[in-house]
């Protein structure tokens, strides 16, 4: 299996409060909260751990709370490269309702000096080269400008390295910039980054025609419940997911880019790396955390993707 190292840059202490339904401006009496280490890179990597590769992680940590971001690295045997910075790490509260709906309230994250920005790019510059790919993932803390991002990407690029890329606003208009080897936006991610709505399968199309032509070799753009859309060298597909009962759609993109990676890099034939990641993404969305803990769930969530051209809708 692969080497894989994944860049969290604002990893998230994620607080999940589980309840019937919300009630605004009223007592809302939870029906259990769980507490994860989380933050897009570090979901990736736990779903990657499970499909069989040996993962690094790097990124941004603060000193004052990264006992569970520790205590993570050891039960999955990461190998920790994170630069820790002062303060605490954010914290993320999700509120999960029965019906599916989550409400969101992000932390802002600690400020990241100059300092430490050069001393993660250091250090990923120095172990780089080790890994088969790079995941860089996820929203940038206060004091990381997207430019910083870019020129990271760049040099990840230049050393020959895959770099899967999934991030928002202009953190990932800098990284379309660097020409990443694969991105995983959702249609609004991607329709603010370029400017242009991008709702029809012809408008996505020819938004990730002139992407590869910038060196983007694979445009993978996420639509919830409707699947996937995959456009790459000759082929244009589309993942559709079976439906599921859903308990937080959190981490579910994170699942569906740890398969994607999977495949490509596993030799997979294209189909089938579709047909995987989708489902991955389908098992996410039925379970609060992160990662593949039921291999039969798995197989049966596969045999009911539905994948076949964009070209036939």
């Amino acid at each position: 299996m692969a080497k894989i190292l994944t860049l969290t840059m604002n990893p998230a202490l994620d607080l999940t409060v589980q309840l019937s339904q919300l009630e605004l401006g009223q007592v809302n009496r939870s029906q259990a909260m769980l507490t994860h280490a989380a933050g897009k890179g570090l979901n990736v990597a736990q779903v990657l751990a499970d499909l069989g590769h040996s993962l690094t992680v790097s990124g941004f940590l603060g000193v004052d709370n990264q006992q569970a971001f520790e205590g993570l690295f050891a039960r999955r045997g990461f190998v920790d490269e994170f630069v820790r910075v002062p303060g605490e790490t954010r914290s993320n509260i999700k509120l999960a309702e029965t019906g599916g709906r989550i409400t969101d309230l992000n932390g802002p994250g600690p400020m990241v000096s100059e300092e430490a920005q050069q001393a993660l790019f250091a250090r990923v510059e120095q172990i780089a080269a080790d890994f088969d790919a790079v995941v860089v993932a996820g929203s940038l803390p206060r004091g990381v400008s997207p430019e910083w991002l870019h020129t990271l990407l760049v040099m990840l690029k230049g050393l020959g390295l895959k770099v899967a890329l999934d991030s928002s606003g202009l953190a990932l208009r800098a990284g379309l910039a660097a020409g990443p080897w694969l991105i995983k936006p959702n249609t609004e991610e991607l329709a603010d980054a370029l400017d242009a709505p991008i709702i029809s399968i012809a408008a996505q199309a020819e938004a990730a025609a002139r992407l590869r032509a910038e060196g983007i070799e694979h445009v993978v753009i996420s639509q919830g419940s409707e699947g996937v859309h995959w456009f790459s060298s000759g082929i244009a597909l589309h993942g559709l997911p079976p439906k599921v009962s859903v308990a937080s759609t959190v981490g579910a993109g994170d699942s569906l880019l740890a398969g994607m990676v999977h495949g490509l890099l596993s030799g997979h034939e294209l189909h089938q790396t579709l047909r995987t990641a989708t489902a991955i993404a389908a098992m996410a969305v039925t379970q609060i955390g992160f990662g593949i803990n039921d291999a039969a769930q798995l197989k049966r969530l596969e045999s009911g993707v539905i994948v076949r051209s964009l070209a036939e809708e």
